[in-house]
């Protein structure tokens, strides 16, 4: 079997950093799995690592501009090709990063063969999320599927969409949507902290972010790519709150406030979302021994196999 170390937590914890030490130590290649750092130029909202300054290899970063979608099933596909090419070469392969879908897309045994967009039927409902109220399609996703409803935020409308696309194409997630993937020799890894502490953090960073121009680069992304509310990238948290900045609608205190409220809200998703899987061998990023302490565990891990 192939080896595959995953390091994953909340927004913020402080993972880069540790995943740069950890692949030092055991000559890894990182893999980002981070839904948003595969834009071109949007590099301050996502926190993206400058290639420039590290000699680490890292994949699945500025791989599409900020006018493309990027789906889960090409993530999938790219990720499991490098996963195999990094182990060919004596290497091992590190992803990284905290979006949920990426990371289970490649520990599950997730099918994206028929998943392929019925783009009219999309077309359709996104038409429908601008001229209905907020709660339109929510309410409509709730009559196909009370569960899948439940777990979805009535103002997330980009996986309404998906959610209802998926019904009409057929197709079903069953029982493999929770089927462990038994594929790789697997060292899962995850990091939390004190909630409020982690509050702390992510209410500094985006100041921080603010301060090195996240404005502006949102500006210079919308008006090179001619992005709209309604682009992939745009979705992102940090990018989408600007566009009422922008177009003021709202002061740039609100704004600020705004970031750092959905970034908080989505760190505690992504927890929930972790912790599902009881694989995850979880440490705390505040622990001053936490490197070793991890590297310890991988190393013991690694010569077992």
């Amino acid at each position: 079997m192939e080896n595959l170390i995953i390091l994953t937590g909340p927004t913020g914890i402080g993972k880069t950093e540790i995943s740069l030490n950890l692949a030092k130590e055991f000559n890894c290649e990182i893999i980002s799995s981070d839904s948003m750092q595969i834009y071109r130029d949007l590099n301050i909202g996502t926190a993206k690592i400058s290639l420039e300054n590290t000699d680490i290899p890292h994949h699945m970063i500025d791989i599409v501009n900020p006018d493309e979608d990027f789906s889960v099933a090409e993530f999938q596909e790219k990720a499991k090709k490098l996963i195999t090419n990094i182990n060919d070469r004596n290497k091992v392969p590190m992803l990284v990063g905290g979006t949920g879908l990426y990371i289970n897309s490649i520990v599950y045994n997730l099918e994206f063969a028929n998943t392929t967009k019925n783009h009219d039927y999309r077309n359709k409902l996104i038409e429908i999320s601008k001229h209905e109220h907020s709660d339109f399609l929510h309410d409509k996703l709730k009559t196909l599927d009370p569960e899948e409803a439940k777990k979805i935020h009535p103002n997330n409308h980009q996986r309404i969409i998906r959610a209802l696309e998926i019904i009409e194409n057929g197709e079903e997630k069953g029982n493999k949507f929770r089927e462990e993937n038994s594929d790789y020799n697997l060292i899962y890894l995850g990091l939390n902290m004190d909630r409020d502490k982690l509050y702390e953090r992510i209410n500094k960073r985006v100041l921080d972010m603010v301060d090195k121009g996240l404005i502006d680069e949102a500006k210079c992304a919308i008006e090179k790519y001619n992005l709209n509310r309604d682009s992939q990238s745009m979705k992102a948290i940090g990018y989408r709150e600007i566009f009422d900045y922008l177009n003021e609608s709202c002061n740039l205190d609100y704004t600020i406030d705004e970031i750092q409220k959905d970034s908080r809200h989505y760190a505690k998703r992504q927890l929930t979302w972790f912790r599902r899987d009881k694989r995850i061998k979880w440490f705390d990023a505040e622990d001053k021994n936490v490197l070793e302490e991890m590297k310890d565990y991988i190393g013991e891990r690694l010569e077992r196999i």
